[in-house]
């Protein structure tokens, strides 16, 4: 073990005391000699199925992998969770940084996962986002131990389910409301990706999805003509949300993005189906196009039951919340300046954005969340054809940004 003589105050000069420390040195060494085994993790996980609501077997996997690098307390919580502590020299003093990346993908069960190489460039669906965070975080903590690192505090790596789509953020909501560490967290740092080399998400853009669904009596197409049609009032809605007039700062957004309903060309349908995903970056923009929303879907039944025969039945419409995810940011402090001055230091000019990722919860509870890339290049996410690329040239320095935070975070001794 090292002899370390001081704990660098907390802001940008403790970043650049960090990246200048021998043992800082060595854990990035550490990073470079064992790449080898950091790709061999990411593509052994990758190949793990993780679809919706079935990360168990990854989960399982990746708890081995957290018991093999010499973490106490290694668990999986009720719904998925696997957490794993590397304690600090002041444990017990109450303070935790959560060092997180998510377990699923979207990509449905049965989807080919196996990983296509072509040099340094990896390609297969959820290899970036985000199974490279995961290995990122196996990779991290091996620097650690190869740099000798002491912290002041504990870290708690934390890989969650349910980060994606209709997966609603639970497993990191479940987190911050049934953890025994909850309370402990005082910064929380995700790796997903790939979000731009140079920026720091400091904004959770926050989100409300819908499923409409009208229904109406049904009926034949040509016996029936004149009787209300719930594919009119789902046709009306999408048309009267796609004229709305919404914010670009903060930026707020309304899709309509799925309609289902109808069983054939000749049958005026008993029952339409929209899913619509509502967004924004700040929480009051939020509500106000939520209520919006609202309003147009109701005022499109009322307009269809106005317009055409009830005789056999009204449209009716059933508004169903599939999925909210809080607004929140984090403000400039210790958390932002240190990730700030790491992007700095090695060549980048930082910039702040929002995005919807697991940090929303911890930011809208106000507990200083970040997320940052993994490091290195991909693209494709979310798609059969999601690439990423390990050269260790590109590779390591932005991985190195992504440590440096969590070591100027968590305390290290220099």
């Amino acid at each position: 073990m090292s002899t370390f003589k001081t704990i660098a105050p907390p802001g940008t000069q403790t970043v650049r005391a960090l990246l200048h420390s021998a043992c800082f040195h060595a854990a990035t060494d550490t990073l470079a000699k064992t790449h080898g085994r950091f790709i061999d993790e990411l593509v052994g996980l990758t190949q793990i199925p993780a679809p919706p609501f079935k990360e168990a077997m990854r989960g399982e996997a990746y708890r081995r992998m957290l018991e093999d690098a010499g973490l106490s307390d290694v668990g999986i919580d009720a719904v998925g969770n696997v957490t794993g502590i590397r304690r600090g020299k002041g444990s017990g003093n109450g303070r935790m940084v959560a060092l997180s990346a998510h377990l699923d993908t979207v990509f449905p069960e049965g989807t080919d996962v196996i990983v296509r190489r072509d040099g340094y460039r990896l390609a297969a669906p959820g290899i970036g986002d985000n199974t490279r965070g995961l290995a990122t975080i196996l990779a991290y903590l091996r620097a650690l131990d190869g740099g000798d690192i002491v912290t002041r505090d504990d870290i708690l790596v934390l890989a969650t389910v349910g980060e994606e789509g209709e997966g609603d953020l639970r497993g990191m909501r479940h987190f911050f409301c049934e953890s025994p560490y909850r309370d402990r967290i005082s910064a929380l740092i995700c790796l997903d990706g790939p979000t731009p080399a140079n920026m720091i998400v400091s904004g959770g853009t926050g989100s409300r999805r819908y499923k409409v669904t009208f229904r109406g009596p049904g009926g034949h197409s040509f016996a029936d003509h004149g009787i209300v049609n719930p594919m009119i009032a789902a046709a009306r809605a999408v048309v009267e949300l796609g004229r709305l007039s919404l914010p670009d700062d903060p930026k707020t957004t309304c899709s309509s993005t799925v309609i289902n309903g109808g069983n054939s060309v000749n049958a005026i349908p008993a029952d339409v189906s929209v899913l619509v995903d509502l967004r924004s970056n700040a929480s009051a923009e939020l509500a106000a196009l939520d209520a919006r929303f609202r309003e147009i879907v109701l005022q499109s039944c009322h307009v269809e039951n106005d317009t055409r025969s009830i005789e056999k039945g009204a449209i009716a419409v059933d508004i169903s919340l599939i999925g909210d995810r809080p607004a929140g940011q984090t403000a400039d402090g210790d958390l932002t300046r240190n990730a700030a001055a790491a992007l700095e230091a090695f060549g980048h000019r930082p910039e702040f954005g929002s995005f919807s990722t697991d940090a929303n919860v911890a930011m809208s509870l106000g507990i200083p969340a970040v997320t940052l890339s993994w490091g290195g290049e991909g693209g494709g996410a979310h798609s059969l054809a999601e690439w990423t690329d390990v050269d260790p040239a590109t590779t390591l320095p932005g991985m190195s940004v992504g440590l440096a935070v969590l070591l100027a975070c968590a305390g290290a001794e220099i």
